[in-house]
């Protein structure tokens, strides 16, 4: 097989999955939150910095869980109650549009098939945590501090460009 045939259709080599690495590159700027480092790496990107050079890096990440609501069985059951309901009149509908002259039974034993199954599976998982996790959360990964690292050989010229990004910030 030649080479005419065998390159990828955008010019860019297939590459095989790479292991996790440690980052590399010289520290261009630090930042409070992700937003903020996101904006330094746009502001280089808009003064055509080669940004494949420039890595955005977590320092000291934590696991935040944000606790939404308490659990009740009340919420438990109304939830699983709706979603068997939805997954109900979905199978419902696609019954009834595959059998010919059925009407609406199908519909209705599917809601209420749903609705029961909905019920009872709720139960069963809300009553095996027995008590233990009554509320609901969001899990998010965040970090103290975001640091912009860049390759060596522009790692100057990025510092620059940065502190007039900070400069131009402050003077307004």
């Amino acid at each position: 097989m030649t080479t005419a045939f065998s390159q990828p259709a955008f010019g860019t080599a297939q590459r095989a999955p790479q292991l996790p690495t440690l980052p590399t590159g010289w520290p261009i700027g630090s930042y409070g939150t992700y937003e903020e480092a996101q904006r330094a790496v746009d502001h280089l990107a808009d003064e055509n910095f080669p940004v494949q050079d420039v890595t955005i890096v977590g320092v000291e990440p934590m696991l935040v869980e944000r606790v939404a609501a308490r659990l009740t069985w009340g919420k438990v059951l109304g939830s699983g109650a709706m979603s068997g309901a939805w997954f109900g009149l979905f199978v419902g509908l696609l019954l009834s549009m595959f059998t010919p002259g059925a009407g609406l039974l199908p519909i209705v034993i599917g809601l209420v098939a749903g609705v029961a199954f909905g019920l009872a599976f709720a139960a069963m998982g809300y009553a095996a945590t027995k008590g233990r996790r009554d509320f609901v959360s969001h899990s998010q990964l965040v970090a103290n501090r975001y640091d912009v690292l860049c390759q060596p050989r522009n790692a100057e010229s990025g510092r620059e460009l940065l502190a007039k990004l900070a400069m131009s910030s402050t003077t307004w």
